[in-house]
């Protein structure tokens, strides 16, 4: 929900008016499908990543409005915590050397912005849950001052009506309750966007879902939360409890989660949207002045800004998008599984595994979901989340297969191919998918080299939990800008 918002307060009118307006667009959306001219000629691809800012100490720097102000470009917005941005990306092709020029201006713009946060005592970092955050600064004080974020906080909170539960048990355990959605600034995550025909959307939407598990696994980056080791992607635990508007009750008559894997392989990307408007009330119902119907009579593009407001509150892990580009429509798949960081290279490793084997896998002659059950998929995705590189998956063919197996005989080769369709330059995809594999063949990912660099500063230099993680982001940030892949960083 990328769109500012100042209303805060909304009556049974209002609701009622939006819940019309959204099930409007949702009609013109399906004529549109059926007949419209999306632009799909040549796939664009983006990313948006989620950065924290930390002081001298490791400490999160609550400074973003004042740094933002000072980075003063509009590829750098705000994001839920003071100690957030978020940095969008062109869009661009990822054939050639694509990848090579995503490269290039991410680490200028991050070095641009890190020279300005360093004016404010602050520095950037890439991380899927910073390490050092505690129940002291994720408070409702330290959100963004943007009016869209308190607004947010209410309707979530006010929708539950009690305090929101977070009960996260991995290697060790925590519990506590939060009276706002202040949590939820800690995950701070990479995403990928990928343009996508509307008869062909439902394929790659399916890929996404069946390979999410895998792409979590190996990219995992998130083992801390308040002191704790707790998954070796606590980010995705965290969401889905953080934003949680169903009290116990709902929850036990299976309403639907507002962060959601989902339950079904789908034949159109309207089977997302209308899930959405069937299963989700509006937790911002504003209304927009167009008529979808008259523009699209007229031979306009309708905005649908109702239906894009709501699936903007309803966080799936790949969300469906519509969006209008130079007066032309398109669709795409948002894949928002995986954390930030370690480095630009790590991220972009990320992105051609999942671009590259995405394609593949949603042209196949038989299709991955045609094999694998929703809920094996479902199952793998959260195993891999709690055990990262460690996790076991099941497989077609292969039944329960280490991940890391999995990845070097299987995924990675349809992930080349999916590459070379792609156009990618060959040097480029080795590059990358070399990176996806040496992690594997080392065991090592951030969350690992995480887990193992504080074990090593508790054993072997005597620090308390405290101090062992504040240490480790002091190293991890020196070797973030370095920008060589984690699975070369050194543990000391």
């Amino acid at each position: 929900m990328g769109r500012d918002v100042s209303q805060g307060a909304f009556s049974r009118e209002d609701r009622v008016r939006y819940r019309q307006k959204v099930r409007r667009c949702l009609d013109v959306f399906a004529l549109m499908l059926d007949d419209f001219g999306f632009d799909a000629d040549r796939p664009m691809t983006g990313l948006e990543i989620e950065l924290n800012l930390i002081d001298s100490t490791a400490e999160p720097a609550m400074r973003n409005e004042k740094i933002l102000a000072d980075i003063a470009d509009p590829l750098f917005q705000t994001e839920l915590g003071q100690f957030n941005l978020e940095l969008n990306a062109p869009p661009r092709l990822i054939e050639g050397v694509g990848f090579a020029d995503y490269e290039r201006d991410l680490c200028g713009s991050l070095a641009r912005a890190d020279e300005r946060a360093a004016r404010s005592d602050a520095k950037i970092l890439l991380v899927g849950i910073l390490p050092t955050l505690t129940e002291r600064h994720l408070v409702a004080d330290n959100l963004s001052t943007n009016e869209r974020y308190r607004v947010l906080n209410d309707q979530i909170v006010g929708a539950r009506g009690e305090d929101i539960e977070l009960d996260i048990r991995g290697v060790e355990r925590l519990r506590t309750h939060t009276d706002s959605i202040a949590p939820e600034a800690a995950c701070t995550s990479l995403q990928f966007h990928l343009q996508v025909a509307p008869d062909s959307f439902a394929d790659y939407w399916n890929a996404s879902q069946a390979i999410a598990a895998a792409q979590v696994a190996i990219g995992a980056n998130s083992p801390y939360l308040y002191g704790r080791q707790l998954w070796a992607e606590t980010r995705i635990a965290l969401f889905e409890q953080a934003t949680d508007t169903r009290p116990d009750e709902l929850k036990a008559q299976g309403v639907r989660p507002r962060v959601w894997f989902g339950e079904r392989w789908i034949t159109s990307i309207f089977d997302l949207f209308e899930e959405n408007v069937r299963y989700f009330p509006p937790l911002l119902p504003i209304c927009e002045d167009e008529d979808p119907v008259e523009v699209l009579h007229a031979g306009g593009v309708p905005q649908l800004g109702e239906l894009r407001l709501h699936n903007g509150t309803v966080y799936r892990w790949n969300r469906p998008v519509y969006d209008i580009m130079d007066g032309r429509p398109h669709l795409r798949v948002e894949n928002r599984v995986l954390p930030a960081g370690p480095t630009v290279v790590d991220m972009l490793a990320n992105a051609a595994f999942y671009f590259g084997l995405t394609r593949a896998l949603a042209e196949a002659d038989r299709p991955i979901w045609s094999q694998l059950t929703f809920s094996s998929a479902e199952e793998n995705f959260h195993a891999a989340a709690r055990r990262g590189m460690e996790a076991v998956l099941h497989w077609p063919r292969l039944g329960d297969v280490p991940v890391t197996e999995l990845v070097l005989d299987v995924l990675l080769p349809k992930a080349a191919v999916g590459l070379d369709r792609f156009g990618v330059a060959p040097a480029e995809r080795d590059r990358l998918l070399g990176v996806i594999e040496q992690r594997c063949r080392t065991g090592r990912n951030g969350a690992a080299w995480q887990a193992e660099t504080v074990w090593a500063a508790e054993r072997h230099r005597g620090m308390d939990r405290d101090a062992a993680l504040h240490h480790m982001v002091q190293r991890y940030a020196e070797h973030q800008r370095t920008n060589e892949p984690v699975h070369t960083w050194p543990v000391d």
